[in-house]
Formats: C-alpha cells, sequence, structure tokens
C-alpha cells in the first residue's frame, strides 16, 4: 500500500522491440516495455509489453482497479496483455486508454487479436473483466481518477504513439516513447509535453552514432533526450527503451558517458522505483 500522497513509478520492463532476458541482459534487464505508476492508492499500468507479467504477480490477491494507458499497440508493448490474471476475474474493474489509434482500429479491436484460439490461453470466451474502452484526442486534458491529471502529445513512430505528462500532487513524470527525432529539430510536442517535469522517461534506444542507420525506425538517442531535457528545464533524465543488442556492459557505458553529460541522470532497470 502507499500513502495518499505518495507519487512514484516501477520499471517492470525496460527493453524495445524484442523481450530479450538471458545472462547478458541480467543487470538491466530483458522483459518489454511495461511501467507501473502509483498515485497515492490509485494504480496506472503504462504499457503492457512482457514486464506486466512481472507487475501481474507482484499484486496482492483481490479486486484489481487500475487506468492502462497505452503509448501504442506495436507488438513489444502489448505482448503481455493475455497474461494479466485479473482479465479472468469478475470483480476486475479497468479503464483502457488509447489516443493513437484510427478507424477502424480501436484499442477493443487491437487487443481482442490476442485473446483467440488457438494463440493464447486467455479467451474472449473466458475473459470476465470489466474494462471500459476509453479513447481520447491529444489534447485533450484527463482526469482518470482524483487528483490526477494527465496530458498527451503525438508521438513520431510508424502507427502512430502518444506520449504522456502525469501530474499528481504538484509533481510530473513524463512517459515519452516510442519516437523518432529530426537531427538539429526537436520536436515541439515533446517539448511542450516535457516542459519544467520533474522526471522524464525516454525512447533512447539508439546512440547518435548508431541512428542514421535506423531513420524511419521510429526510436531516438538518449543524447537527443539530454537535449530535450536540458531545453525543457527537466529533472531527472531516464533513459529507457534499451535496444535488445545492448548488453549490460553496452548499458554501463552508456550510463557512464551520461552520467558526465548530464549528470543525475539515470538508466532504467526493471524493479528499479522512482519518485519525481
Amino acid at each position: 500500500m502507499t500513502g495518499a500522497d505518495d507519487f512514484f513509478v516501477r520499471f517492470w520492463g525496460v527493453r524495445g522491440s524484442i523481450a530479450c532476458p538471458g545472462p547478458a541482459t541480467v543487470r538491466y534487464g530483458g522483459n518489454t516495455s511495461c511501467l507501473e505508476v502509483r498515485c497515492g492508492p490509485h494504480l496506472l499500468i503504462l504499457d503492457a509489453g512482457t514486464g506486466l507479467r512481472g507487475l501481474d504477480l507482484s499484486l496482492p490477491d483481490g479486486p484489481l482497479d487500475a487506468d492502462l494507458f497505452m503509448t501504442h499497440t506495436h507488438l513489444d508493448h502489448v505482448c503481455g496483455w493475455p497474461y494479466l490474471s485479473a482479465l479472468n476475474r469478475a470483480d476486475t474493474k479497468l479503464n483502457a486508454w488509447s489516443g493513437h489509434l484510427k478507424a477502424p482500429h480501436t484499442l477493443e479491436s487491437v487487443l481482442e487479436r490476442f485473446l483467440k484460439d488457438p494463440v493464447t490461453p486467455v479467451t474472449e470466451a473466458s475473459l470476465q473483466a470489466d474494462i471500459t474502452w476509453k479513447t481520447f484526442q491529444v489534447g485533450d486534458v484527463l482526469k482518470p481518477r482524483e487528483g490526477i491529471t494527465i496530458r498527451a502529445a503525438p508521438l513520431n513512430h510508424p502507427n502512430g504513439a502518444t506520449g504522456y505528462r502525469i501530474e499528481y500532487g504538484g509533481r510530473s513524470i513524463c512517459y515519452v516513447t516510442d519516437t523518432e527525432h529530426v537531427i538539429g529539430e526537436p520536436d515541439a510536442h515533446v517539448l511542450g509535453l516535457i516542459e519544467g517535469a520533474d522526471l522524464m522517461i525516454y525512447d533512447a534506444t539508439y546512440t547518435d552514432e548508431q541512428f542514421p542507420n535506423f531513420v524511419t525506425w521510429g526510436h531516438s538517442t538518449w543524447e537527443e533526450g539530454v537535449r530535450l531535457c536540458d531545453a525543457a528545464g527537466v529533472g531527472t533524465f531516464v533513459v529507457f527503451h534499451h535496444d535488445p543488442g545492448h548488453d549490460d556492459d553496452r548499458m554501463d557505458a552508456i550510463a557512464a558517458e551520461l552520467e558526465v553529460k548530464r549528470p543525475g541522470s539515470v538508466v532504467a532497470r526493471e524493479g528499479m522505483v522512482l519518485r519525481p
């Protein structure tokens, strides 16, 4: 349980593209994107990658009442969805939010594709949870629970994606993944979203050296994250969505370079808890 004014993020999955657990990634983790954000008594789940299983296992027995916010619906961000055990409970209440999909697609129609024989053990027939599907437009100010304000911005990613700014108790956490920058042109949407934020979690899949080889893939670099944070006056910068090809030693090297360029910044690890 958390206090009424506690506000933190816990990292359950920090990788992008594909899960890569194993001895080479044991220190930082190999699961794909999933964050737990606690706003006092309220639970927000950001994305549903393979890290969702760890979050699921950590939840106490009893009814789940939570909000799921999806940045987008590429496989690495949704493949944990069928393994949320609360889907099999009639007392589960889940609000599922998205703002990136265009007709005829909806979040419900996309996630239902994972609940069909013979793909997963959880099917539409066994689904018992009370799910409310909520679609918003970028620019809407969302109030999912008492005291929580969420703002959203469009991200530059194939098929679209959404970045979030979560505000609670006078503090703010921004979650900006997956997005591709343009060299020398800071993204105005991102800058507006993160302005003055206490903590920003950013897509740092590549390095600036690697980036030219992956233009149009929809991802950014830790160096661009530094530039954005400096320009927007962000407090703590968190490197996230690690390339599955970056093993622990490579991540250690990035962390060392990051500390030189922006002291106090953090490279996300599974299990890490940060408070803004």
